[in-house]
């Protein structure tokens, strides 16, 4: 996921819309177009927090609706603990650089709700079993977590290894958790 900066990647060719909407774990922002996600924020202490984080997309004419109340909905209900969802039905408007960032993507988006492979996992998957480190730095980029489900990469041992979003590590725990995933270490 993103660091703090706002989003300004997440660009809409038409005419964007923001939804925001609180949940279990806080303020959560989704940004698309159409049925196409761009980008979703979560665990932000406040509405005006999570706003600020889609600044750019505001100052560039998106609107703030209730874009896609049924992934709106799927989302509240996941992290409420009512569901288990893995989204990979969600479409998406991210395009990654590179041929071995999209393997990165999609070998992700395959890791089932409830289960975690290390980096160096993803990395062979991906097709460059040395590119760990690689695979780290795609997901710490990852516009759209739970979507494309970051959280579910760990580093070796099981341990956390990072997570950026507001609440860092406590939401990785937090979100394996209502997976039903084997508690890791920080």
């Amino acid at each position: 996921m993103l660091g703090q900066s706002a989003i300004s990647e997440a660009t809409c060719v038409d005419s964007c819309a923001v939804s925001l909407f609180r949940t279990a774990v806080g303020w959560v922002g989704m940004a698309g177009e159409g049925l196409l996600l761009h980008s979703l924020v979560l665990g932000h202490s406040s509405q005006a927090e999570c706003l600020a984080r889609f600044q750019d997309l505001l100052a560039s004419g998106a609107v703030i609706d209730d874009w896609n109340p049924e992934l709106r909905t799927r989302v509240q209900r996941f992290l409420a603990g009512d569901v288990c969802d893995d989204f990979r039905d969600v479409e998406t408007a991210v395009t990654e650089s590179t041929p071995f960032a999209s393997r990165v993507i999609a070998a992700v988006r395959r890791i089932p709700a409830g289960k975690v492979l290390s980096y160096t996992e993803v990395a062979a998957q991906s097709g460059s079993p040395r590119a760990s480190r690689a695979v780290g730095n795609i997901m710490a980029r990852n516009r759209i977590p739970l979507v494309i489900p970051c959280h579910r990469v760990v580093a070796s041992g099981g341990r956390l290894g990072g997570y950026s979003s507001p609440q860092g590590l406590s939401m990785k725990t937090r979100l394996l958790q209502l997976e039903g995933a084997v508690a890791a270490t920080p």
